[in-house]
């Protein structure tokens, strides 16, 4: 069998990363490249113009609700369903080394990652900007790149820190204990 090509909906050190790296040890895979396509309508558009052979992305967290940006792009796609399987998502605060709590202005990450995190941002950033970006790896990585002000903080996992050269500094902010994120593996229709 060749290399599996599978496309994720985030950028290196995403939770769909994880998701696509849990999914093919759970199904004995050791033969697969990640494609890193940040968004669900990348994944889908790829598999389509058969650019990948399987697609993984999130379509339901427990805390944050369905995911609208998965439902929108499913929509326009046809594929067929390979897997449905959840993971724990650990949210992180995550800044430029340096970094102090009082410098903090503004929190970036994906929609779902600030929902996940509501009650956690509103008791101890209750006048932050709270701004919306594409995906949670993605924003630790402008941050990393300056593409993002020093005076922001991101919300992301640890491998995305760690990737980026990121410091963690608070563990755990998502408002579940067990804050599991269901993803779905998709192969091209027929």
């Amino acid at each position: 069998m060749s290399k599996l090509i599978i496309g994720v909906s985030g950028d290196k050190g995403s939770f769909s990363e994880e998701a696509a790296e849990y999914y093919c040890y759970k199904n004995n895979l050791s033969d697969f490249e990640l494609k890193y396509l940040i968004s669900v309508e990348g994944v889908l558009s790829a598999l389509d113009k058969s650019e990948i052979n399987m697609g993984i992305f999130p379509i339901e967290n427990s805390n944050g609700g369905i995911v609208y940006e998965a439902v929108y792009a499913m929509a326009k796609h046809l594929f067929n369903i390979e897997q449905l399987f959840e993971i724990d998502i650990r949210q992180n605060l995550i800044v430029k080394p340096g970094t102090k709590k009082e410098d903090i202005k503004k929190i970036t990450s994906h929609d779902q990652a600030l929902k996940q995190c509501k009650m956690y941002l509103k008791r101890m950033w209750p006048t932050a900007e709270l701004i919306q970006w594409e995906d949670t790896a993605k924003a630790v990585k402008d941050l990393a790149e300056g593409k993002l002000t020093p005076d922001t903080a991101t919300i992301a996992s640890k491998n995305a820190a760690k990737l980026y050269g990121m410091e963690i500094l608070e563990e755990g902010i998502q408002d579940l204990k067990f804050n599991f994120t269901t993803f779905l593996a998709v192969t091209k229709s027929n």
